[in-house]
């Protein structure tokens, strides 16, 4: 069990104005940020299983970023933070062990506990196909899905639009971080 004086790893969600738009579910996970799309966003609603796409990890200085990627740049867009906070892993092995984290997502199926402003409760991430299976193209695919806790929704959609979504941070949404960036604000 861990202590009250262990510090929790971070997590954050940023709503992502790419080409397309689409929040980016990050967990830190040994040092880095484990980076996944999720192109309807996290859902406090256990029937909606999102889909989530690895991505490239990033630094943990990356967890505050809110801002403009400029044209031109990988990744280019506006991007704030829907949501941040701590999380707790209640990693485990197939025989109910309990693993390291980065162990859980290696076996392709991670469970943790969200404190965020927004996302609470139990989370999991299960990898419903490998990068190197025949029909996979490549790709690898997960699911991050809400818990069935006394936490989740059920008579709502369990996921924000991004366009009237505001930041945890700063309580901008996308356009007005747009609009700062572009020197005025709307």
């Amino acid at each position: 069990m861990e202590s009250d004086s262990t510090p929790r790893p971070h997590f954050v969600v940023q709503i992502h104005d790419a080409r397309r738009p689409h929040f980016d579910f990050r967990l830190e996970v040994d040092g880095v940020l484990k980076s996944w799309a999720v192109p309807r966003g996290p859902s406090e609603n256990p029937s909606d299983r999102r889909l989530a796409v690895p991505t490239e990890d990033h630094a943990l200085e990356y967890r505050e970023f809110e801002g403009v990627i400029p044209r031109g740049e990988s990744g280019s867009g506006t991007v704030i933070v829907w949501d941040q906070g701590t999380y707790r892993p209640l990693g485990h092995d197939g025989q109910g062990d309990s693993v390291p984290f980065s162990e859980s997502l290696e076996l392709g199926h991670a469970t943790f506990w969200l404190y965020g402003s927004k996302l609470h409760g139990e989370f999991a991430l299960t990898r419903v196909q490998k990068g190197d299976e025949p029909d996979s193209g490549g790709h690898e695919a997960w699911l991050l899905i809400k818990a069935n806790d006394r936490l989740a929704v059920r008579d709502r959609p369990g996921s924000p639009d991004p366009y009237h979504a505001r930041s945890a941070r700063t309580g901008r949404t996308l356009h007005q971080v747009a609009a700062a960036a572009r020197g005025g604000e709307d």
